[in-house]
């Protein structure tokens, strides 16, 4: 352990103490106030290595926001009277699935609470621990089960997704080529031929926080609420929304990350020794076969799907390399994933991972996801590296990583050439994540093929 450990360590549980709101804790003073569901997940494994309780609480205040059909939202809003246009804006209570004493968004995330339940089962003993799943495992089993019923139509293993927020990944190049392309309304584009951006610019509440050079456009930003209002007017039901949708897409992230909790939640039920639904884990082992679908021989490297034309959208990004996480793919395209991380001219500058590639004509390396090195998305990579026996590469970039947040404290994300910080300052998931770098002795060992 460094000398600089010890404080690192202090800083990074001094940000979560700062961002505290006491049952949750906010991704950022200021910008995100809410709390929002993969954050809470990543901040929980953080916690755990400080407080074992605070960690759980953090995971259970997510269930409050779970809709009656098992969706677990991606945003719950405070109920504090200055966010009521939050609140306003997605009208969560027209569906009527969605819970009666709390408001949140209409749309999910991507599912990673499976995995942080298991991180911090892992800090207790053996009795609490059944404790802890035996309260968690119900919820779990209901919103896997919602992805499957409500998310993958067709029965073709792959869950689709309705809205670029709903990935994680907000402004990632695949699904905005795919906005600009299909999803501009006139009245956007007659915004953007009379260059009135500036006037849009004026009511954002993220560039105040924000240099405007590092955040999605205006012009992207509107076709984003453009989305949200045509899913609120039909009360998001996925019925209505999948009849006429021309937007609605398989995330390539989101299924990797469904993958491994598909993992995460089989093992949760065999220590519970339960068996799960049947046609649930019927549609688990088809959402492992189809990944295989994604992969694009020709360029040797996985997409996102066009949920109605199976169309593969070929504009690389970070999530080509999220199938090392999901732990399903064999060992050779695993190590040609690994070429992709360590080449200089595709995700191998000096602060890796960046969120696209170097080479593309997206890459920009402070503007949101479409550049920046994101400490969420390289603890993903790590776990994954870690697990198909790459652990030299696994520990190479959980150094760079530490490093990188050392040097520049705990940022929302990093430019990758430089280290440099951008975005929100006293970020969650960065502290939260940045403790668990520095907890873990080693990189994870053991091979999917060993850990299934």
């Amino acid at each position: 352990m460094s000398d600089k450990t010890p404080n690192l360590l202090k800083r990074a549980a001094d940000i979560l103490t700062l961002n505290d709101r006491g049952n949750y804790t906010q991704p950022a003073h200021n910008l995100y106030p809410h709390q929002w569901l993969w954050d809470s997940c990543f901040i929980a494994i953080g916690l755990r290595h400080i407080d074992e309780e605070r960690a759980k609480t953090e995971l259970v205040s997510l269930l409050r926001g779970q809709w009656h059909n098992g969706m677990l939202p991606n945003i719950i809003f405070r109920d504090d009277p200055i966010y009521r246009t939050d609140r306003n804006l997605w009208r969560s209570w027209l569906n009527p699935f969605a819970p009666n004493d709390v408001t949140t968004t209409g749309i999910t995330q991507p599912p990673m609470l499976a995995e942080a339940v298991v991180r911090v089962g892992e800090k207790l003993s053996w009795s609490e621990r059944r404790l802890w799943y035996s309260m968690m495992y119900p919820a779990l089993v209901r919103y896997h089960s919602w992805l499957y019923t409500e998310r993958d139509p067709h029965r073709e293993g792959l869950v689709l997704q309705i809205h670029p927020w709903e990935t994680g990944l907000d402004n990632t190049p695949p699904w905005i080529s795919e906005l600009h392309e299909h999803l501009m309304p006139l009245w956007i584009r007659l915004i953007e031929k009379w260059h009135l951006s500036s006037v849009v610019n004026f009511f954002r509440r993220d560039t105040r926080s924000v240099p405007m050079d590092q955040r999605f456009s205006a012009i992207e930003s509107l076709a984003m609420f453009n989305i949200q209002l045509r899913l609120r007017r039909k009360a998001f039901d996925i019925n209505k929304i999948l009849d006429h949708s021309l937007f609605a897409i398989e995330d390539l992230n989101f299924n990797c990350i469904f993958i491994r909790a598909n993992k995460h939640l089989r093992d949760i039920a065999k220590s519970l020794q339960v068996d799960l639904p049947a046609e649930l884990e019927k549609s688990m082992k088809k959402t492992e076969r189809a990944l295989d679908e994604l992969w694009d021989p020709s360029t040797a490297q996985y997409y996102s799907r066009d949920f109605i034309t199976h169309r593969l959208l070929k504009t690389p990004s970070v999530a080509t390399l999220l199938p090392l996480y999901a732990g399903t793919i064999s060992k050779e395209r695993a190590a040609h994933l690994v070429e992709l991380i360590e080449s200089r001219h595709h995700f191998g500058p000096p602060f890796p991972v960046p969120s696209v590639p170097v080479d593309s004509p997206w890459f920009r390396p402070k503007l949101y996801w479409q550049g920046p090195t994101w400490v969420n998305i390289n603890w993903l990579i790590i776990d994954g590296l870690g697990r198909y026996g790459f652990h030299e590469q696994a520990e190479k970039l959980k150094q760079s990583t530490l490093t990188m947040v050392k040097e520049s404290d705990f940022y929302e994300y990093f430019d990758p050439y430089t280290g440099e910080p951008a975005g929100a300052n006293h970020f969650s998931w960065t502290a939260a994540l940045a403790i668990d770098l520095l907890k873990m002795d080693k990189v994870p060992s053991k091979t999917p093929k060993e850990s299934s």
